[in-house]
């Protein structure tokens, strides 16, 4: 009962930020080896590995007359693909990082990453509002 008031808002924010930590790494190791010979850069599908966590197939599900009837985001079946870069283009010595095209990904995810933390934390602050009774208690 007591993880119910984490709804599926505060699982799919936990999912996105989870993702968004793994792509940071993704990218910060093709950030890394970009001097590498041979090293192939990686990205990572996430939108496919979101919808399968949070069980929804192109359309919301409402069905259910009680809210432990839906289904609720778990960030821990999370699990994107992670495969070599097909745009990337090939060097003299093998590797495909294209450094500017790293730093660019590498600056929106963290952007993606701060607007779901952001969000996250107004969500659990109306929750926290709403647990102290609206703050007054009259």
């Amino acid at each position: 009962m007591a993880d119910s008031i984490y709804d599926s808002t505060v699982g799919g924010l936990q999912a996105a930020m989870n993702f968004r930590l793994m792509n940071q790494n993704v990218i910060s190791s093709n950030i890394a080896n970009a001097d590498t010979p041979g090293y192939k850069a990686q990205k990572m599908e996430f939108e496919d590995a979101l919808r399968n966590a949070l069980e929804v197939s192109g359309r919301l599900k409402m069905e259910g007359s009680d809210a432990e009837h839906y289904t609720k985001a778990d960030p821990g079946r999370i699990d994107p693909e992670i495969y070599d870069n097909p745009n990337g283009v090939v060097h003299l010595d093998g590797n495909t990082v294209d450094r500017n095209v790293e730093q660019v990904d590498l600056a929106a995810n963290q952007m993606q990453y701060d607007a779901a933390a952001e969000m996250l934390k107004r969500k659990l602050a109306i929750m926290r509002y709403a647990i102290s009774d609206g703050g007054g208690g009259r």
